[in-house]
């Protein structure tokens, strides 16, 4: 065959390996193990992507997972952690010695070093949950927000051996900080779930402030659940500590300025919606007011210990469209952030842009 030719079916053979494995399905099926995290099953997706591949040059492999990558960003709105565990797994493969005669071995070893970088990495919960463990002090009313297995891990560590209370934000839309609540609650941790709105109103109450993490990027700020920044923000003016809690494989190589730096920001988000029609000047009384005076005088008066608010907030629940224009994490500034425990130890926010440039520097 001519080398013309070769260059002519190489795509379309390159296509037909590519249909072979699917790496979205392979990131469900890791991602179904509760103890994996994003990152590393984004990781364990790739390693399982070098031993599908046919290529037969470093430059081969490289492209292919970097496909392989782009293809699991696709499925998201909210990827900053899987790209934090593909672009660390990429980094580490182009960095890798190549010493193996045989490329087919050297595919092998880099799949081996994948899944045992996995393996190590399941420890690094416990091992941020121990650093902690010195900070939080008999006695202490925590405030954590959403939920965050490292901050998880950490709380019921401190619970066997201290005194501790815990509020927790509801995190909405999605309610998160209710299975938080939940799980420390049966754990026997005195737990109260706090609105979004009411973080202010708790604050004074508070010893510290834990949260986990998305990502945490070059300058040393934290990308998280959105809420997170307002958090950290009233903490700060209230003189409380903000620590945050992340496996160094959450460490990334993005450097946002703001809220509308982060990947996950679109046009969309916080949107002013085109109003089709202007209200008719037969009324100045704007629509939900007037909906919700049409809605009352058609029902029962309600008994005066019952509030005609809390009867109908479901009719003020926010619509699938109003949560989509909402972003999902936020960018909190690591001028706001005390401290960042990881299973490289404790970092400071400017620790953690110098650890991140050994990281990547090889």
């Amino acid at each position: 065959m001519s080398t013309a030719t070769r260059l002519q079916t190489s795509p379309i053979e390159t296509m037909r390996r590519r249909e072979q494995f699917d790496i979205y399905s392979a990131y469900r099926r890791i991602l179904g193990n509760e103890k994996i995290s994003t990152p590393l099953a984004a990781i364990l997706a790739l390693t399982e992507l070098i031993e599908k591949s046919n290529a037969g040059t470093m430059f081969e492999l490289v492209q292919a997972l970097k496909e392989g990558a782009e293809v699991l960003r696709k499925w998201f709105t909210n990827s900053i952690s899987v790209n934090a565990g593909c672009e660390l797994f990429i980094a580490f493969v182009t960095l890798f010695p190549h010493e193996s005669a045989d490329f087919k071995d050297l595919k092998i070893e880099l799949a081996e070093q994948g899944r045992q970088y996995v393996n190590e990495a399941m420890s690094y919960r416990e091992k941020i949950a121990k650093l902690a463990l010195g900070f939080i002090k008999d006695g202490s009313v925590i405030l954590t927000h959403s939920y965050s297995r490292v901050v998880m891990q950490a709380l019921l560590l401190a619970h066997k051996q201290k005194r501790i209370s815990v509020y927790v934000t509801e995190a909405r839309p999605r309610g998160s900080g209710i299975r938080t609540h939940d799980e420390l609650t049966a754990a026997g941790i005195p737990c109260t779930v706090v609105l979004d709105s009411a973080v202010a109103y708790v604050m004074d109450k508070v010893d510290l402030v834990l949260v986990g993490s998305e990502a945490v990027v070059e300058s040393g700020g934290l990308i998280n659940a959105v809420g997170s920044n307002q958090m950290a923000i009233i903490a700060k003016a209230a003189n409380t500590p903000v620590y945050a809690m992340a496996e160094s494989y959450k460490f990334h190589r993005l450097f946002p300025l703001s809220q509308y730096d982060l990947p996950t920001h679109t046009p969309d988000i916080h949107s002013f919606p085109r109003l089709r029609t202007r209200p008719t000047d037969s009324t100045n009384v704007r629509p939900s007011v007037l909906q919700s005076q049409v809605d009352l005088s058609s029902k029962q008066r309600l008994p005066s210990s019952t509030s005609a608010h809390t009867v109908s907030s479901s009719e003020y629940a926010m619509s699938p469209e109003q949560i989509r224009l909402n972003p999902e994490v936020d960018y909190t500034r690591p001028d706001l952030i005390s401290l960042v425990f990881s299973d490289v130890g404790i970092l400071t926010p400017e620790g953690v842009s110098q650890y991140l440039v050994g990281m990547f520097a090889g």
